[in-house]
């Protein structure tokens, strides 16, 4: 066990010096900016941040891990797509685990952090008007 650990640790470490080294940025950005876009929306719904809405939301749980999830699998399945042609090149072996924990580390991890910092930035210094269910606008609540 010791062993496997040792080597899934060398692996991770290695993807950050090795060839498509790339991804490293472009895949978390992509996250970001799927973030953003999603805070700010829910900012202008005046929904509460996300990632606190998961764990205390215990009604609308599934259908928040539902949309956050849209909004995210394409880069997250980009992430394991390219961490796997990594390790075809670098190691000559797929290692599916590996490639899980990159990819949720990549995608998964900052659009969970970033989207309810964004709605909370957004909330605080958002001067915009706010839309009703009927498209008509009316004014934010204070």
């Amino acid at each position: 066990m010791d062993d496997y650990l040792i080597r899934v640790w060398n692996d991770l470490v290695g993807r950050i010096s090795g060839p498509m080294s790339f991804r490293l940025l472009l895949q978390p950005t992509m996250a970001t900016i799927f973030a953003i876009r999603d805070g700010l929306q829910d900012a202008r719904t005046r929904q509460p941040p996300y990632f606190y809405s998961v764990f205390t939301d215990a009604n609308h749980r599934s259908s928040l891990l539902r949309e956050g999830w849209h909004s995210v699998a394409k880069v997250f399945i980009l992430a394991i797509v390219l961490d796997c042609v990594y390790q075809f090149i670098v190691l000559r072996w797929i290692y599916p685990v590996e490639a899980l924990i990159v990819a949720f580390q990549l995608a998964i991890v900052p659009y969970l952090l970033l989207r309810g910092i964004v709605n909370r930035i957004a909330r605080r210094f958002g001067k915009a008007e706010l839309k009703t269910s009927a498209g008509v606008p009316r004014a934010p609540n204070r």
